[in-house]
């Protein structure tokens, strides 16, 4: 396994929050195996042996972590093209080339903070979905916050069909989106238009927020609370920033996706901050 490890500079003044340290692993896709702060692990992982053999095209093979999702999440490619593929370290970035285009990034880390810049280069005028797929390791006290309002489409019964509303939407008979637990037999996806998505978890928080100039901006959830797959459910909750409104990029109306401009290159940056607060 080719992994990279990115963290903090050398200790010196304590930070305002615990210090960040990620893993990759670059002949999997790319796929983010570990985020820690101040002890904890913030990546949830489950085995899946069918991961480290996948080839493009294959139907998705959830191991957890943070998987780069693109040009799609659900619909086809499953989960996008990228993820499936090796990737290369090109000077200071980890990149992944696609048969439509090229997905870059370069990721960094000071103290508490986690920046990854992406740049997508293709044809002028190619439609995209990304997400950063970050399932996390979190208990049934989690809190998800979003300032209230922002459009928000939920998706109860895997995409079958779509309900529109503004946030905080819930599942009908089940608990409110913004609450993780406990495991109540459900499992469903939104995509809320927000750029920034924090999660509370006991004194814990990491807060998410995504930047394209441009383009639609959102955080895609899947709350899995033991309602997916149908025969061997498990628990997986997913917090991620992506850009565009939708999940299938099949389904995308005319302001519901990324575009590429005439530059043929799109820019954005995902930023990662984790906090402590007093013991509740």
């Amino acid at each position: 396994m080719v992994s990279k490890t990115v963290s903090g500079p050398p200790a010196g003044p304590a930070p305002p929050g615990p210090a960040l340290a990620v893993t990759t692993d670059l002949a999997h896709g790319g796929r983010w195996t570990s985020l820690r702060a101040g002890g904890r692990e913030w990546l949830w992982r489950r085995d899946e042996p069918r991961r480290p053999h996948v080839a493009p095209g294959d139907a998705f093979a959830d191991a957890g972590g943070l998987e780069e999702c693109v040009p799609t999440v659900r619909g086809a490619p499953d989960h996008g093209d990228a993820w499936s593929r090796p990737w290369r370290r090109d000077g200071g970035e980890e990149c992944v080339d696609c048969p439509d285009f090229r997905l870059a990034r370069r990721i960094g880390t000071e103290g508490d903070t986690l920046v990854a810049d992406y740049r997508l280069t293709a044809a002028p005028g190619y439609r995209f979905l990304w997400a950063a797929h970050a399932l996390l390791d979190v208990s049934p006290q989690a809190v998800l916050g979003i300032r209230d309002g922002p459009p928000t489409r939920l998706y109860p019964d895997e995409g079958a069909h779509r309900i529109d509303g503004a946030w905080p939407a819930g599942p009908a008979g089940g608990l409110p989106l913004d609450r993780l637990g406990p495991d109540d037999g459900t499992a469903v996806g939104a995509v809320v238009a927000a750029p920034e998505v924090s999660v509370r978890d006991g004194r814990d928080t990491l807060r998410l927020t995504v930047e394209a100039e441009g383009q639609p901006v959102s955080t895609a959830l899947w709350r899995n609370l033991g309602g997916f797959p149908a025969g061997r459910p498990y628990r997986s909750v997913g917090v991620e920033p992506m850009l565009g409104r939708v999940f299938d990029l099949a389904a995308a109306g005319e302001h519901d996706a990324a575009r590429v401009p005439a530059s043929g290159e799109v820019r954005w940056r995902l930023t990662v901050t984790a906090g402590r607060g007093p013991r509740p």
